[in-house]
């Protein structure tokens, strides 16, 4: 991708719905991809995201949020079945996420290879899981040069993290799924201390808010007891993981307390959960407190007293179904196929019974037709079974509501917000909701919400910031003043430091290219030195180490007269003094043409050449043209000198020192000519004498006096002294009196 300013982001899924999240970022030739999941409510090639919108060869990082499928099954397919090994991009997410992926993985490809739609083999999984690389939260990780990552806790699931995104200096916040409640075994999700230009953050519950945690609990436990006190079975599909764990310890607790249902049995029908408890226990550091310290007590919370994990032979399901009442935890949560959907089948036309749907329900599975009571549902096998089961939805989903996910946002403080994993009516209203709340305070915040391949693309402003180090930053800057160094960029970082401090602290050397260039002379030397001077203002006279006479071109560009009728010019190679060279070089090469040259002859003669005993001017003679330059502006100027008695006793006033007076109505401007700096008690005044004195200043000085070379000459003053010449120069109307105090022509 062209290097641009511009952030691009492309929903492969998860764009206004629920399901195989998959956001694409690209931002200066950089792409990162974050989450790979599939769609629960389709199978097969339907299910996955919409990989072939993407050369997936220039990814440079894949970040996995979490272990559900919705976030993760399509990782496999995209490493081993697009081109992404061809690249150089990587993969990462959290150590615990990958443990259970593993588990997840392999209970998915069990299910999938049953069918004709399997995406990949268990060879292909096996192969994909080496090469995932795992991190820590808050651990700085850097994938390719020019993007870094870090890692914080989300909440949602073990080892759910959202990823602050740093590509070329651009701050990304991507959320995944995300909950800000605290509940029995889970932090909730943390507000980076970073602001970020970007937030994209989950919108699955739009403007709807949920209960209170206490509430909610007692409203399921009760009705979990009413169901089993009139003889019926309870059904709660959820995830082999997540939210399971939190039911359990739930159903524990309330069965500690209640000792008549000691008799009634909690099964846990899922294999792959009874594998991934041991993943639970291994990572009890990154639980809340409550957890933590509870296992320091040699009290393991996932060692249940009332929970038995459910073998499942053939016939269990009916077997179950059969016996005294009881509770069941069965899996997948959609009720799409499996143990879950199997029971209900079974349990469905039985009105003591009872289904507690208990976490969110994607669009289109059977767990969201449900909740409408219908009067019947169809059979994996195509019957019809007559819905008399009692259906109840109390959310343990850990997704934040309306008014925690407008609190994250608000906090984050981003520029734009893009809304994603959420139905198309759910996050329209969250939009709005937020521009509103925005608007209300007057607050500039974009809040964008993308269709599934329609990019969005955010422009920012291109402010570059380098860091001042080394000998630099010695020396704390003055406010507008001008720091001059070399600019070190690496990986869309800037550094600025004394050209000295390079080895030390990039680990870089320089090198200077001297230049040399013979030229054959035709004329005389001080013809030579007149066309310079004419042309530069003033050149410096005399003699190199060797005793070779020299001429130096605005402080850059040595002319030698090597022999007789041969010059030399030598300079430090680089922009500004290979120009200074190539103008030296066509002024010398065009003096014995130029109509000039007439004006002073390299032959001894009678008569007088004023214009050539001169090679400076005086700074009375630039305090004059300064002066007519005012004029021209604000007519008449007056020039104030100071007298040798005062000048003796007041060193320190500046009412002293020689100075220019500008009248315009009723306002005066003093110009001090040797600082140049204006003083006026008008404002407008002031600034406008500063402006046209700078344009002046320009106007009268030489090439010599205005330039200053981009590379400092490499020779010493043992290596080239220059001839100190004392030169006199008439003033232009010889009136001066003889006592002006003279001002220096390095100020002007």
């Amino acid at each position: 991708m062209a290097d641009s300013p511009t952030l691009s982001v492309t929903l492969l899924g998860a764009g206004q719905e629920v399901g195989r999240s998959c956001c694409v970022l690209q931002y200066r030739g950089k792409t990162i991809v974050c989450d790979a999941g599939v769609h629960p409510a389709y199978s097969g090639m339907a299910s996955l995201p919409f990989v072939d919108e993407l050369d997936w060869s220039t990814v440079d990082a894949i970040l996995i949020t979490h272990f559900h499928l919705d976030h993760a099954a399509a990782l496999t397919y995209i490493m081993e079945k697009t081109n992404f090994r061809d690249g150089k991009g990587k993969v990462y997410m959290t150590h615990p996420t990958k443990a259970v992926h593993k588990f997840m993985m392999q209970d998915y490809v069990r299910m999938s290879t049953s069918s004709t739609d399997a995406l990949f083999s268990p060879l292909e999984m096996t192969m994909s899981l080496s090469s995932i690389i795992p991190v820590s939260a808050h651990q700085l990780i850097s994938p390719c040069p020019g993007v870094t990552f870090t890692p914080y806790h989300a909440g949602h699931v073990l080892g759910a993290c959202m990823f602050l995104i740093d590509i070329a200096g651009l701050k990304i916040l991507y959320t995944g799924d995300y909950s800000r409640e605290e509940d029995r075994h889970l932090v909730s999700a943390e507000v980076p201390p970073v602001r970020p230009d970007v937030l994209i953050v989950e919108s699955t519950y739009g403007v709807q808010s949920l209960e209170a945690r206490d509430e909610k609990e007692v409203r399921f436990t009760s009705l979990v007891h009413s169901i089993i006190r009139r003889g019926g079975h309870v059904l709660l599909p959820t995830f082999a993981l997540g939210r399971a764990q939190e039911l359990l310890l739930i159903l524990d607790e309330y069965w500690k307390k209640h000792p008549d249902l000691h008799n009634v049995t909690i099964y846990y029908a899922s294999s792959l959960a009874r594998k991934c408890m041991a993943v639970y226990q291994t990572y009890i550091h990154t639980m809340n407190a409550n957890i933590r310290s509870r296992f320091a007590k040699r009290d393991n919370p996932f060692v249940f007293k009332h929970i038995s994990n459910l073998a499942q032979p053939r016939g269990w399901e009916r077997k179950i179904a059969d016996g005294p009442p009881c509770v069941v935890l069965a899996s997948p949560g959609f009720l799409q196929s499996g143990p879950s959907r199997e029971l209900l089948e079974l349990w469905a036309p039985d009105p003591r019974n009872g289904l507690i749907v208990t976490g969110y329900s994607v669009e289109g599975t059977l767990a969201r037709d449900i909740m409408n009571e219908p009067d019947e549902i169809m059979s994996l096998k195509g019957n019809p079974i007559p819905r008399k089961i009692s259906v109840d939805y109390i959310s343990f989903s850990a997704h934040v509501d309306y008014t925690q996910n407008s609190d994250f946002i608000e906090q984050v403080k981003a520029q734009h917000v893009v809304l994603v994993h959420g139905e198309q009516t759910a996050m329209g209203r969250l939009r709005a909701a937020m521009t509103s709340r925005y608007k209300d305070r007057d607050e500039d915040v974009k809040i964008h919400t993308p269709r599934n391949l329609e990019t969005l693309e955010l422009s920012f402003r291109g402010e570059r910031v380098a860091k001042a180090i080394g000998t630099l930053a010695n020396k704390v800057p003055e406010p507008n003043s001008i720091l001059s160094g070399l600019l070190v960029s690496k990986d869309y970082s800037y550094t600025l430091l004394d050209p000295r401090d390079l080895k030390d602290f990039t680990g870089l050397s320089t090198c200077t290219v001297m230049q040399r260039q013979k030229i054959v002379l035709g004329v005389g030397w001080d013809l030579v030195r007149w066309h310079l001077d004419g042309m530069f203002g003033s050149v410096e006279e005399g003699l190199d180490k060797d005793g070779v006479p020299t001429m130096r071109v605005m402080g850059a560009v040595d002319v030698k007269l090597t022999q007789q009728h041969e010059l030399t010019l030598e300079w430090d190679s680089s922009a500004s003094n290979d120009m200074i060279a190539d103008s030296t070089l066509a002024l010398i090469t065009g003096i014995d043409k130029s109509p000039a040259s007439v004006k002073l002859t390299s032959q001894p003669h009678s008569h007088s050449h004023p214009h050539a005993e001169s090679h400076g001017e005086s700074s009375v003679t630039r305090i004059q043209r300064l002066a007519w330059f005012l004029e021209a502006h604000f007519g008449e100027v007056e020039l104030h000198m100071p007298d040798e008695e005062d000048e003796g006793h007041e060193q320190g006033d500046d009412s002293n020192e020689p100075s220019l007076l500008v009248r315009l109505d009723e306002a005066d401007a003093q110009i001090n000519l040797l600082s140049l700096v204006v003083t006026s008690t008008n404002d407008a005044l002031r600034k406008r004498v500063e402006a046209v004195l700078d344009m002046a200043i320009s106007t009268v000085s030489s090439l010599t006096e205005t330039f200053v070379s981009g590379v400092p000459l490499s020779g010493d003053e043992a290596v080239f002294k220059m001839a100190q010449k004392d030169v006199t120069t008439p003033v232009d109307d010889g009136n001066a009196p003889s006592d002006e105090t003279p001002v220096p022509d390095d100020i002007i």
